[in-house]
């Protein structure tokens, strides 16, 4: 089945932009500032697939001096209107030409490879952002858990498309509805399961130093679904392959 990013369109880029922190999000965000604050030295940070600029704002709120880069014009445009003062950019998939090498502290990314098809793709991405990691640098990537397809979610539906994604395997297209959001429209992303990203990373050069699958908690003021027994995303922390630098 083809993919197409359902990001790239106008009324659903809108309807997306609008989003903060509700529901199953709210996970996806709630761990990371103890995570960057074990893993990460350093405040010069990049966040790769930028969208709306959400994780762009959630980043300088931690302190760090940070650079919004995504492919989408309407997603910039959205975070430049959203945040005047911020740096965000457009660059082509997997153009990395305008950022110094070695220079950044931090690169994240939240749910962008969710979004990019095919292997050698992502790879290939890997080893661009790898490049510009500052020495002891770390990569941290948020992607969704194979079961988010699977199950109901505070923020999430898949009864209409479950049959179909159970049988999906890494790089197959599956569907989900986002119900956080007033465009009810399902959104296609690539299933990835683990040992498929740990196989990227090698091919990269990567290796991943931490793993983390937040789950909803019972003295949360939020009413989980599936939550709190089954994480709806997955964490890596990442640096580059090798001994860790001195």
């Amino acid at each position: 089945m083809a993919f197409s990013n359902t990001y790239g369109d106008t009324r659903y880029a809108e309807a997306y932009s609008r989003l903060e922190f509700p529901g199953t999000y709210y996970l996806a965000y709630r761990d990371l500032p103890a995570i960057l604050a074990e893993h990460v030295q350093g405040r010069r940070a990049l966040d790769f697939g930028c969208g709306a600029g959400r994780s762009s704002r959630f980043l300088r709120r931690l302190g760090f001096d940070v650079v919004g880069l995504d492919i989408s014009e309407e997603m910039v445009r959205l975070a430049r209107q959203a945040d005047p003062s911020g740096d965000y950019r457009l660059t082509a998939e997997g153009d990395f030409s305008a950022l110094a090498k070695d220079s950044y502290d931090l690169v994240f990314s939240a749910f962008t490879f969710d979004n990019i098809p095919m292997r050698e793709t992502k790879v290939a991405i890997f080893r661009g952002l790898r490049e510009l990691l500052a020495p002891g640098g770390r990569i941290v990537s948020v992607v969704s858990s194979p079961e988010i397809y699977l199950h109901e979610w505070v923020s999430f539906s898949t009864r209409d498309f479950v049959a179909r994604n159970r049988l999906a395997q890494s790089g197959d297209v599956v569907r989900i509805i986002n119900t956080a959001i007033a465009d009810a429209r399902p959104v296609e992303d690539i299933l990835w399961k683990e040992d498929a990203y740990r196989d990227v990373y090698a091919a990269a050069e990567l290796e991943a130093v931490a793993v983390h699958k937040p789950l909803g908690r019972e003295d949360e003021a939020i009413a989980w679904v599936n939550e709190g027994r089954i994480a709806p995303w997955t964490i890596y922390v990442l640096r580059r392959a090798g001994p860790a630098p001195r």
